[in-house]
């Protein structure tokens, strides 16, 4: 049995833990290493991508400044938070703000400092991207339009950072880029439709509060033809191996997604519909193993 101060620790760990979303970062690994290993630079043995030092630098320093960033999004969002995520809210209390504010600035300045072993350039990019997540929790997030165009970048600018490693300008990864982008950008807005009631009760400017549901609605249905686009073009015009049945299988998933927009009118139904692009963006991270699924067997020797 636990003695009490051990449950404490315990209970304080799990909270960080949910603070910083250490679920989130460790599927932010794994997809910069299968992106690294399947679509950046296919051409190298997988030992040298797995092993390659500068690649784990990078990988690693990216987790510091995204679990650095979901610490002062917290800080940020703590009275908003505990109208639209109060269970969750509750937990992510029992470490103090000063702490947190500690870890944040002990996170931000180790992904530097690891930085710097890779080059110089990369210590001006993760300078700028720590900036850029503090400016957007501190002042974008709460502009409607930039702020979820600013929050989407966001996310996958650790991508960006792999992918100007390896210099791997091939179209195929530009059009990867856009289905993800416009994915994440119409689940920013989901998320506002979702969040309304902690937005409005603590002044926040969204989409939805400034011109409707309706409205915001129609933004995201676009934002789903449009990603309806780099899903056909990767089925029809680039070798994406059998990743084809994923794009595929996501169309549906999408049709099936604009249905449910069109009827949801409430905070449970936008739960739904988060909840579906979520699963697709981490189906997707799997699928990238359908590209080459011979890749891993051949590379290893």
């Amino acid at each position: 049995m636990l003695s009490r101060k051990n449950k404490l620790l315990l209970l304080k760990f799990l909270s960080l833990f949910s603070v910083v979303r250490g679920y989130n970062i460790l599927m932010i690994i794994l997809a910069q290493y299968l992106a690294s290993i399947y679509i950046l630079a296919p051409h190298l043995p997988l030992r040298k991508v797995v092993f390659d030092g500068n690649l784990f630098v990078i990988v690693l320093s990216s987790a510091l400044v995204i679990a650095a960033g979901y610490i002062i999004n917290n800080f940020y969002d703590a009275e908003k938070d505990l109208i639209n995520k109060p269970r969750k809210s509750m937990l992510d209390r029992l470490v103090s703000q000063r702490t947190k504010l500690t870890t944040y600035f002990v996170l931000n300045f180790l992904s530097v400092i690891f930085a710097s072993y890779v080059s110089f350039k990369a210590v001006v990019f993760f300078s700028a991207y720590i900036f850029g997540i503090w400016f957007y929790s501190h002042k974008l997030k709460k502009v409607p339009f930039l702020g979820n165009f600013v929050s989407a970048t966001l996310a996958i600018a650790p991508f960006f950072a792999v992918f100007v490693y390896y210099k791997n300008f091939d179209t195929v990864i530009f059009v990867h880029a856009l289905f993800l982008f416009l994915l994440i950008l119409a689940r920013e807005m989901i998320k506002d439709l979702e969040n309304i009631a902690g937005d409005m009760a603590q002044n926040y400017k969204t989409i939805p509060i400034l011109y409707g549901a309706k409205f915001s609605k129609t933004c995201i249905a676009i934002l789903i033809g449009l990603t309806l686009l780099p899903s056909f073009l990767l089925i029809e015009y680039f070798d994406v191996g059998y990743m084809y049945l994923y794009f595929i299988g996501c169309i549906f998933l999408l049709m099936g997604f604009l249905v449910l927009l069109v009827k949801s009118n409430s905070k449970k139904h936008y739960v739904w519909l988060h909840n579906i692009l979520k699963l697709i963006i981490i189906l997707g991270v799997f699928s990238i193993l359908l590209i080459n699924v011979d890749l891993v067997l051949n590379r290893i020797l």
